[in-house]
């Protein structure tokens, strides 16, 4: 029993990921990336609330270690001085399920408050929301139906979330041109960069 569960359970992830709309939005966050980091010298500032805040620092981390500077900033904190880390140039990537998360929406106002011209990327499984419409690329789960037995913790909602956010870092690796050699000068320890540092030895051979 508890295996054909683990198979149902698994399955059902998997088509919530295969079920992600593929749209010209992620070519839209894409390029906004590529400007406002690459081409600008900003940097990326992710942000959530609760799960969709872990996966927000995730991305956050992913992006800085493949080649795109990225800082989490909290949104609570964000109302209590973090607010100055946005600088000229940044861009922001926000996460909420519903969209309609206040601390998200608070956010928007008090960074263009600060930064009018601050440029906005959402990942979101409600693309007819309020942040929705407060951002230039919106990015849409599919708003697939948690496996969470109640229906209510989020499961495949993160799940969808974090693999667009692994999209984005893996298109935006290939745009930038990053290589082993980059990844090894931003891993100094342990496995993976004993392994970059020997593809890179291998590529410059």
């Amino acid at each position: 029993m508890i295996q054909e569960s683990v198979k149902t359970l698994l399955q059902t992830e998997a088509e919530a990921v295969k079920n992600i709309p593929v749209t010209p939005e992620f070519e839209k966050a894409l390029n906004i990336l590529w400007e406002q980091v690459h081409q600008k010298k900003g940097k990326l500032i992710t942000s959530g609330m609760g799960k969709a805040g872990q996966i927000a620092i995730n991305m956050a981390t992913t992006f800085s270690s493949t080649g795109t500077p990225a800082v989490f900033l909290h949104p609570s904190e964000a109302q209590h001085g973090d607010l100055g880390v946005i600088q000229e140039n940044d861009t922001m990537i926000l996460i909420s399920n519903s969209g309609k998360t206040r601390e998200i929406i608070e956010l928007v106002e008090l960074a263009r408050g600060l930064r009018p011209g601050i440029r906005f990327i959402v990942i979101t499984g409600n693309p007819d929301s309020l942040l929705a419409q407060a951002a230039e690329a919106t990015l849409f789960t599919g708003n697939p139906p948690e496996v969470c037995a109640l229906g209510l913790t989020p499961t495949t909602s993160t799940t969808t979330m974090t693999v667009i956010g692994d999209v984005l870092v893996v298109l935006l690796m290939k745009k930038i041109g990053f290589t082993n050699r980059d990844y090894s000068l931003r891993h100094h320890g342990g496995y993976l960069g004993d392994k970059s540092r020997e593809a890179a030895g291998r590529e410059n051979k």
